[in-house]
């Protein structure tokens, strides 16, 4: 199987999509998800000046060794771009490769190692009303586990939270389903942390007291605050049993979680701006996180994101693979072959796509009992509408950006 035809494809249905599509000398196609959310135009460069002119001619079978070879003979290595490029490329390949046995992805990585997958969805409120009836819609459309993002007295606009501002500049669009507003630059949101960390624990106390004890209920501090601050979170949580608190602090520094685990025994989920198997190994080593929330698309695909989470099977740590809207449905179908036939699974997260998106990647998988199944196509089960795609051009979109009262930049 020579590959002899690759391209990269952009389309903008509900969000810009940026999708590479390998043909072999015998027909077979393969897709790949190489979206990156707000600077997508640089993966689309990487791929099409870059890495398309050595993939022609290349065996399509040879995964491993194309994995390789784009990764070190680029010599500037690692990074959300080039890993963006090289995830697009491997899931295309084990695509074909599956198409070319005539099976499921999942039955290449060992098979099914579980029936389904657990999913969580996103709720969110600006205030107990309306966060309680973004739970009961969810618990309607049949999710099991929900992560629970609440507005916060005082401040107009943060992650997570549909705004009044955000929905009607994205045309009615809720916030909590894409961040990214499309337009020249990004959005300003405020921040401030010890009012954020007063009002969090009532806002779980209520959901218990409204949801009963069974609901694993998660949270996302989406990189906001410091370690301290991370750990004083972790411990007011506690008496509410969370199944994860994600990015309680910026994990470049890989040290500041040995603090926040020495304070609070509230599970760590970490990783969805990690790109590599270096980015773990310190955190995995010291047992520091216990969820690895790295995208397919965004670590080097398939091939690479299973090296890592084999890694962190021999520490107990579990996958929480990233799937907002951001990935495309390409990327999240390889996230559910890889999540079936892995050991150490955890859970999946899971935003629908709206409708356009679906008309563009039509999709085999299932959703049902609050479970995710990758569907039993050969390959990923994606197939992409070309003339569907083209009636959707990018444009341009950034996520939003934080500032702090006194005007001060903050992570978002």
């Amino acid at each position: 199987m020579i590959i002899d035809r690759a391209e990269v494809i952009v389309t903008s249905p509900d969000r810009n999509f940026v999708t590479l599509r390998l043909t072999t000398d015998d027909g077979l196609t393969g897709l790949g998800d190489a979206t990156l959310n707000g600077r997508e135009l640089s993966v689309v460069s990487y791929l099409r000046d870059h890495v398309v002119p050595l993939l022609i001619g290349r065996d399509a079978g040879r995964i491993e060794d194309t994995w390789q070879f784009l990764y070190r003979s680029a010599y500037w290595r690692r990074g959300p771009v080039t890993m963006a490029a090289i995830a697009a490329v491997d899931v295309a390949l084990w695509d074909i490769k599956a198409k070319a046995a005539g099976m499921p992805l999942y039955q290449l990585l060992g098979g099914a190692s579980r029936t389904g997958l657990l999913a969580y969805g996103h709720a969110s409120g600006q205030d107990l009303p309306e966060l309680f009836d973004s739970v009961r819609k969810h618990l309607e459309l049949g999710f099991r586990a929900i992560r629970i993002q609440s507005g916060v007295p005082g401040l107009k606009s943060i992650y997570g939270i549909a705004s009044n501002a955000t929905v009607e500049t994205m045309a009615g669009v809720r916030y909590d389903h894409e961040p990214a507003q499309r337009g020249a630059r990004p959005a300003e949101e405020d921040w401030d942390t010890r009012a954020y960390l007063r009002h969090l624990p009532t806002v779980f106390e209520a959901v218990r007291s409204e949801f009963g004890p069974e609901l694993p209920l998660l949270h996302d501090a989406h990189h906001r605050l410091t370690p301290i601050q991370a750990a004083k979170l972790g411990r007011s949580l506690e008496p509410y049993d969370l199944f994860w608190l994600e990015d309680c602090t910026p994990a470049e520094n890989q040290e500041a979680l040995r603090l926040v685990r020495r304070h609070t025994v509230t599970p760590l989920a970490i990783g969805e701006v990690f790109n590599t198997v270096w980015d773990y190994q310190q955190i995995i080593r010291e047992q520091l996180i216990d969820y690895v929330r790295s995208a397919v698309t965004h670590t080097g695909g398939i091939t690479h994101l299973r090296k890592i989470l084999d890694f962190a099977a021999q520490y107990q740590i579990k996958s929480g693979m990233h799937g907002p809207t951001d990935i495309s449905p390409v990327g999240m179908a390889a996230a559910l072959h890889l999540g079936l036939a892995i050991h150490n699974f955890g859970i999946q997260e899971y935003m629908q796509h709206g409708a356009r998106t679906d008309q563009v990647f039509q999709q085999s998988f299932t959703w049902s009992g609050g479970l995710l199944h990758p569907g039993e196509q050969p390959g990923l089960g994606v197939e992409l509408d070309t003339d569907e795609a083209g009636k959707y051009p990018y444009e341009q979109a950034y996520l939003p950006f934080n500032r702090l009262a006194d005007g001060t930049v903050h992570d978002w």
